[in-house]
């Protein structure tokens, strides 16, 4: 689905005068997409077109089996008003092996413009599918670098991943892993822990693995901490910036009694 934006806006625009007229006075509308972002691309990328970002999300539906659900997502980058989206971000959610039910994002967590070098601002865009009945869902994370020479943006970094088994992608935005990408994956055999894979944006401006190790966490262990929490330390002394006698690496929020059992953090 692809609109143009002035028409979703107004039409955004028209919901809103709907939803707050009297109900007196008001008909019943047909439900209409939703404009859940707009983010201007052309400045902060120093863009030779007009970019933009947009997320639409249609209606809400009812699944037989889970209930109302969120309608279906459409991510977009356009320079032309939304007559065309480039590069084509239907398959973010779709796993190698092919479409299913949960290859279409119902979900947007994230929409930013990061910057992992101060000369190198990249989009940002984190989605989730549908959930299963037992509450998992799948998840992509994708960062997008402009190119000036072909004025087009394109994939420097894509991963999949679901949640139920304490899975994750992270992006740091400072500190020691400033721009970094870490993402934690269950094992497929004992003793049964994570792949903690760190991503870094290279030379060539994609992000590319510098570390790959087997988590000292262990799955359900009882660490409340997420797995990238408690691999903190393990992550830094393995690429040299922390050792032991060096403060902790806290995770944000609150760590009343941090102890390291091993290489994992607990709080």
């Amino acid at each position: 689905m692809t609109v143009s934006t002035q028409a979703l806006l107004l039409a955004f625009l028209l919901t809103v005068s709907v939803g707050g007229a009297k109900a007196q006075d008001a008909k019943p509308r047909p439900a209409r997409d939703t404009l859940l972002s707009s983010i201007d691309l052309a400045r902060s990328f120093g863009a030779k077109s007009n970019w933009r970002f947009m997320v639409v999300q249609s209606p809400e539906t009812t699944d037989q089996v889970v209930g109302p659900m969120p309608g279906k997502i459409t991510l977009c980058i356009t320079h032309d008003g939304g007559a065309s989206c480039l590069p084509d971000l239907d398959h973010i959610l779709r796993p190698p092996s092919g479409g299913d039910g949960y290859s279409d994002p119902h979900y947007l967590i994230d929409a930013r413009i990061v910057r992992p070098r101060n000369d190198r601002p990249l989009l940002l865009i984190r989605v989730a599918s549908q959930h299963s009945m037992d509450g998992d869902q799948r998840q992509a994370t994708v960062a997008l670098a402009y190119d000036s020479t072909r004025d087009a943006f394109t994939p420097v970094y894509e991963k999949r991943t679901n949640r139920n088994n304490d899975q994750e992608i992270r992006y740091f935005a400072e500190g020691p892993l400033k721009g970094a990408i870490i993402s934690a994956e269950p094992t497929e055999d004992a003793p049964f822990g994570f792949w903690v894979i760190v991503d870094r944006l290279g030379a060539t401006g994609v992000y590319e693995q510098i570390l790959r190790y087997r988590s000292a966490t262990r799955y359900g262990d009882g660490n409340t901490l997420p797995v990238i929490d408690s691999e903190m330390p393990n992550i830094l002394r393995q690429l040299n910036l922390w050792h032991p006698g060096m403060a902790l690496p806290l995770p944000t929020g609150k760590c009343a009694k941090p102890r390291l059992v091993g290489q994992e953090l607990w709080c």
